[in-house]
């Protein structure tokens, strides 16, 4: 599974892989009971792989936080998205200490965490997406 084809969907729960696409639609697969549907053009699809998070520097992608996620945790899933709020900015904190508290809301902390143990529990490891990446682009410099 690439990191590059998991995609959020709005108003549908879970994470989505996207399968293929066809003239008005994408049809995606749910990571979570693995059923396919099709997403058509009208709802907001969101690619994770351009998803960052506000930081005080400079945005931090959201790959680059699930594997810092996956570091403080040693693979395993995290605290769940359901605790407190204080609970989840002090785990958010621990893992991305300059994030941009102002600009990164709790329910965006909730939906991060939330989309990391998700990731977790169908078993997709951080640590391959680099080498993955960057192979890819020892590919395109060739």
């Amino acid at each position: 599974m690439e990191f590059s084809k998991i995609i959020s969907v709005s108003g549908k729960p879970g994470l989505f892989q996207v399968i293929s696409q066809s003239k008005n639609a994408i049809i995606v697969e749910s990571l979570v009971d693995n059923k396919r549907l099709a997403v058509n053009s009208t709802q907001n699809v969101s690619l994770l792989e351009n998803i960052a998070i506000y930081t005080y520097e400079e945005d931090m992608p959201l790959l680059n936080v699930f594997k810092a996620m996956s570091e403080k945790t040693a693979g395993a899933k995290a605290l769940s998205h359901k605790e407190s709020g204080k609970k989840l900015a002090a785990f958010f904190a621990e893992v991305l200490p300059n994030y941009d508290d102002e600009r990164v809301y709790t329910s965006n902390i909730k939906k991060v965490i939330q989309w990391f143990n998700l990731l977790i529990e169908i078993g997709f490891d951080f640590a391959k997406v680099e080498a993955v990446s960057e192979e890819n682009k020892e590919e395109e410099i060739q």
